[in-house]
C-alpha cells in the first residue's frame, strides 16, 4: 500500500492503516457508469478500494459530458466502462479496475455480483433498480442505492442490519414498479449537471463507511436532497411485507420473467430500420409522444405529434391505422403510450415502439 498517496486519510483519527487495508481489501461493483457512476468510480479508485468492477453497455454521447465528468469530447461513440476504465487505472495503478461491458439481465447478475462484496446502483431505470435489488437481496449483498433527477437526489443502503438485526431493501420503499414511462429519469426530465457529483460523492462517503465500519451509514434510511435550497432530510424506511423477494435462484428467474414478461404481448420493440419498413410498406401511423418544446423537431408530415400530455384525449378519437409505431426521446414514454394504446385496442391493432427512442437513432431523423 502506498503510505503518501493516502496519507491524508491515515492521518485522520479513527481512520489509520487499519480502515484503509479494509478498503484496499474490498471489492466494490458500481452498477451504471453514467452521471452517478462517474463521480463514484473515480472517488472509489482514490479512496484506494482494492478491487473496482464497473458495468454498462453504453456509449459516451454528447448529452452526457454536462455532468459525466470521466468523459470528453475525444471519448465520443467509445464504451464507457472501456474509456472509464483506462482513465481509473492511470488514476490509480495500485488497484484492480474490473470493465463488464455488458447489459444487465436476469441471466448474468447473480454469478457478476457474487464476486464482489457490496453493489452499488447507479442505474437511471425502474426495471434495472428492482432486477439490482432482488439479485441482491438473494445474495444477501450490501446495496448503496442512489438515484438523482431534475435538482433532487436520493440515496439509501439496503441488505444491512440496523442494531435491532432488521434489514430493508427497495421493495420496503416501492414494493410495486411503476407503470413504464409512468415516472420520468434523468433522460426524460433532465438533470442539473453538478447534481449526481453531489450525491455520487455522497455515495462513496457511505461505501467507506460500510467497509471500514466508521460513523453512521444510511442504514434503513432514505436520504433526500434538493440542490436549489440545499435541504436535506431523511425518512426512517420499516421492513414491509406486502411484497415477494426470491428464495432460490429459480425464484429470481421466475420473479422477474414475470415482470419483464407483462408487456411482451402488447407492443413490440423495433429498430429504426424496421420503423422505416413499417412506414414505406406498411403505411404504419408513427406517432411522436414528446412535448412540443423537446427538440429535435420532427417533419409534421412524416410523424404525428402527440405529446403525453395530450394522449388520454387523443385516444377519444378513433385511429384507422392498423400498424402504429410509437417514439419519444429515449424510448420511455413510447412504451408507455403503447400500453394506454393496448388498453384502448388490445390486440385489434399492432403497435411498436421505437427502442431508445429518438436519442438511439439521432442521425436517422435528422436527415428527415
Amino acid at each position: 500500500m502506498d503510505q503518501e498517496r493516502y496519507s491524508r486519510q491515515l492521518i485522520l483519527k479513527g481512520f489509520g492503516s487499519e480502515a484503509q487495508q479494509k478498503l484496499s481489501e474490498a471489492r466494490v461493483l458500481v452498477l451504471g457508469a453514467g452521471g452517478l457512476g462517474c463521480p463514484v468510480l473515480q472517488y472509489l479508485a482514490a479512496a484506494g478500494i482494492g478491487t473496482i468492477g464497473m458495468v454498462d453497455d453504453d456509449t459516451v454521447s454528447l448529452s452526457n459530458l454536462h455532468r459525466q465528468i470521466l468523459f470528453d469530447t475525444s471519448d465520443i461513440g467509445k464504451p464507457k466502462v472501456q474509456v472509464a476504465a483506462k482513465k481509473l487505472r492511470l488514476m490509480n495503478p495500485d488497484i484492480s479496475i474490473k470493465d463488464h461491458h455488458i447489459r444487465l439481465n436476469k441471466n448474468n447478475i447473480l454469478n457478476l455480483l457474487e464476486s464482489y462484496d457490496l453493489i452499488i446502483d447507479g442505474t437511471d431505470n425502474f426495471e434495472s433498480r428492482y432486477l439490482i435489488n432482488d439479485a441482491c437481496a438473494l445474495l444477501k449483498k450490501p446495496l448503496i442505492f442512489a438515484a438523482v433527477s431534475g435538482f433532487e437526489g436520493q440515496l439509501a443502503i439496503f441488505n444491512v442490519k440496523d442494531k435491532q438485526g432488521i434489514a430493508t431493501n427497495y421493495r420496503d420503499l416501492f414494493p410495486i414498479p411503476p407503470k413504464a414511462g409512468e415516472v420520468q429519469n434523468c433522460a426524460e426530465n433532465g438533470v442539473l449537471g453538478v447534481l449526481p457529483g453531489i450525491i455520487g460523492t455522497m455515495v462513496v462517503a457511505e461505501t467507506i463507511k460500510l467497509i471500514t465500519g466508521i460513523g453512521q451509514p444510511l442504514i434503513n434510511k432514505l436520504f433526500h436532497y434538493h440542490s436549489l435550497t440545499h435541504s436535506q432530510y431523511e425518512l426512517n424506511i420499516s421492513a414491509g411485507s406486502n411484497y415477494d423477494l426470491p428464495k432460490s435462484k429459480a425464484d429470481f428467474l421466475t420473479m422477474n420473467d414475470d415482470q419483464s414478461g407483462a408487456t411482451a404481448s402488447i407492443f413490440e420493440e423495433i429498430d429504426v430500420e424496421q420503423m422505416q419498413h413499417l412506414q414505406d410498406q406498411e403505411a404504419a401511423l408513427v406517432i411522436d409522444v414528446r412535448e412540443k418544446h423537446e427538440f429535435p423537431i420532427l417533419n409534421k408530415d412524416i410523424y404525428q405529434q402527440v405529446p403525453m400530455s395530450e394522449f388520454s384525449a387523443f385516444l377519444q378519437n378513433n385511429i384507422e391505422a392498423s400498424k402504429i409505431v410509437l417514439l419519444c426521446q429515449h424510448g420511455i414514454r413510447s412504451v408507455a403510450a403503447a400500453e394506454l394504446l393496448h388498453e384502448k385496442y388490445g390486440h385489434m391493432k399492432k403497435i411498436y415502439s421505437l427502442k431508445g427512442g429518438i436519442s438511439k437513432w439521432r442521425n436517422h431523423f435528422l436527415k428527415k
